[in-house]
């Protein structure tokens, strides 16, 4: 049966104009009859979308969140305005305050919501602490990555607030979406703020299926000249058939891509991807 994974939000805009797009990111899944969101966006709009799209997020069965920034979980409550019929799944310290900070000057970069608001709400909820969770058969959850590539190093600037002390952001709380197909994995990204191949490396060897295809953020917008060089290798050297990463990838990585690797599309606001 055919995968279908639409992106209903992301920073670029696509053809169809009448979509809205914003610094974020949101993806629909069917398979198998099963309905998964994973990320919301940061507001409402990834919900206009899907109505100019015609998928029917009242259809969900799961929401999976990939971190506790602003620019993937700020949709939710919108959502929940919608329907509550789903469960939620992200990873442990989903909730932490997190924040970015420059010189003496830090932002709140965290949630809209809490813990307690899905209570309120009757939200079915869980945590995933162990590597590989199966929500539906053949889709997984995957968090608690091993730091194997030493070029991928925490970024200083990101921090989490813990006993009023700001500590160094690990993003222990990051998870991606891996769903098998006949060809092999397509893994969906959130940000990658543990780290792209380390993440990657990581899906092989607890699903043991090669890898088809990759969505989503690396955060190689802040990579240094030789840690993108790297990434980019790394990418042009993998069996992966579809490469289609966005967001927060930066516009370097995306021009090298565009004009380097056949394998690379354009995985903007309304984009569709069909896998049989």
């Amino acid at each position: 049966m055919t995968v279908q994974i639409t992106t209903l939000i992301e920073n670029r805009a696509g053809e169809h104009h009448g979509l809205q797009h914003e610094h974020g990111l949101s993806f629909f899944i069917e398979k198998d009859g099963s309905s998964i969101l994973f990320d919301t966006g940061q507001s409402e709009k990834f919900i206009k979308n899907a109505e100019q799209l015609k998928v029917d997020l009242c259809s969900l069965d799961h929401v999976v969140l990939s971190h506790g920034h602003y620019d993937h979980s700020g949709g939710f409550r919108s959502l929940v305005e919608l329907t509550d019929s789903f469960t939620l799944t992200t990873g442990k310290g989903f909730f932490n305050e997190k924040y970015g900070c420059k010189d003496n000057s830090c932002e709140y970069l965290g949630n809209n919501f809490n813990e307690e608001f899905l209570k309120d709400k009757g939200i079915t909820f869980r945590y995933v602490g162990q590597q590989c969770t199966e929500i539906v058969p053949g889709v997984y959850v995957i968090t608690s990555f091993p730091r194997i590539h030493a070029d991928e190093s925490v970024n200083p600037r990101f921090k989490v607030r813990k006993e009023g002390a700001l500590l160094p952001d690990y993003f222990d709380d990051e998870v991606l979406l891996a769903i098998d197909t006949d060809p092999g994995l397509i893994v969906l990204l959130g940000c990658s703020h543990p780290g792209m191949k380390n993440m990657l490396d990581c899906v092989v060897k607890q699903i043991g299926r090669p890898l088809y295809g990759v969505l989503g953020g690396t955060h190689l917008v802040e990579a240094d000249e030789q840690s993108l060089k790297l990434s980019l290798d790394y990418l042009k050297n993998t069996e992966l058939k579809v490469i289609g990463i966005s967001h927060c990838s930066g516009e370097n990585a995306i021009e090298n891509l565009s004009s380097s690797e056949k394998r690379y599309f354009q995985n903007h606001t309304g984009s569709t991807l069909f896998v049989d």
